[in-house]
């Protein structure tokens, strides 16, 4: 098992990130499955079948990122691919519509307690995830980082009046992204002078648990431009903002 390609992506136990998992493992990696709630990460690494590991990780909780990082140390001495995928958009959205959601997210009125909820996970967490594998990766001969954001958080884009998601951008989850984008700009820049990779995705408006299944692409659909970035042999590029097929987006 040590000779394939080990990667771990959280957020694993649903929607883009079981999606990716299941197709890393079909692409002949051992995938590990990060999940916050243990049980759900079995049942999705037992769907997947052989080679997903399930991993309680929550990216919110130091300790478990912690604990993660010991394990796969300790079982495999490395980390080969990391695909930061979890994420969360709301926690007040309830039965809302995204558009009755955006009436009450706006910069005017939007929680401050969910916008810091939103932020812990989709900004934070991605860093304090990447702070602690970063040594596991450094051990690998071959590492890749692909951190899934959205076409929501693009500054140029949302700038435009005509783009589609312009009337509802918001410091909660749109803004996230914009600052995950920044975030991962800082990781390239502090890597590029070493062989690890970074790169930057949209899955696009997929149909997930994180819009209400309100998205327009299935979740193979979306998951697409992960996976295959997530394959990118060492010669792939690096400081890549891309959607499908290998369309680049403006930051």
């Amino acid at each position: 098992m040590q000779s394939k390609r080990v990667a771990m992506v959280t957020g694993a136990n649903q929607g883009v990130g079981f999606q990716v998992a299941k197709e890393l493992v079909a692409n002949g990696l051992t995938v590990l499955v990060g999940s916050r709630n243990f049980e759900r990460g079995e049942a999705a690494a037992k769907e997947i079948g052989q080679g997903a590991i399930a991993l309680q990780l929550d990216v919110t909780d130091r300790p478990s990122i912690a604990a993660t990082a010991e394990r796969i140390r300790k079982e495999f001495g490395r980390l080969d691919l990391l695909v930061n995928n979890a994420a969360i958009s709301n926690t007040k959205k309830g039965n809302l519509s995204l558009q009755e959601y955006a009436k009450i997210t706006l910069a005017s009125n939007a929680s401050l307690d969910e916008i810091h909820a939103v932020w812990e996970t989709n900004v934070f967490g991605v860093l304090a995830v990447y702070q602690a594998m970063l040594p596991l990766l450094r051990d690998s001969s071959d590492a890749r980082i692909v951190n899934v954001s959205s076409g929501v958080g693009s500054l140029t884009m949302n700038a435009d009046p005509a783009f589609p998601y312009h009337a509802m951008f918001s410091p909660v989850y749109p803004a996230s992204k914009t600052a995950l984008n920044a975030i991962t700009l800082a990781m390239m820049i502090e890597l590029e002078s070493t062989g690890i990779k970074v790169n930057l995705v949209t899955p696009g408006f997929t149909k997930t648990n994180l819009n209400g299944y309100e998205g327009a692409a299935s979740v193979e659909d979306g998951s697409r431009e992960v996976v295959r970035v997530a394959l990118l042999g060492p010669d792939g590029p690096t400081g890549t903002f891309t959607r499908w097929q290998n369309e680049t987006i403006p930051w």
